[in-house]
């Protein structure tokens, strides 16, 4: 015969807190690992635009930077931003 289980709100909570807590470990080395700052190739790279093309989004401020000396940086994070289509950075 077959034995039944009774699942209780209390379970899935706990079930829950459980998933979540597996799930973020999972997941936190690989958010250590992301850089804060991307170098202007990098960019180019993600975006697929020339050279030319961020230079035009820094020059008409859609894109914040900062150069240090002769090299330029982006925040990864306003880089994510265009990515998922969430416009302009500045």
């Amino acid at each position: 015969m077959a034995s039944i289980e009774i699942i209780t709100k209390e379970d899935l909570m706990a079930f829950k807190a459980d998933l979540l807590k597996e799930l973020t470990s999972l997941i936190q080395p690989q958010l250590k690992d992301e850089r804060q700052w991307l170098k202007s190739r990098e960019v180019r790279d993600l975006l697929g635009i020339s050279a030319g093309t961020l230079q035009n989004l820094r020059i008409n401020r859609k894109i914040k930077f900062t150069k240090i000396g002769g090299t330029v940086f982006y925040s990864n994070s306003d880089i994510k931003k265009l990515l998922t289509g969430e416009g302009e950075v500045m």
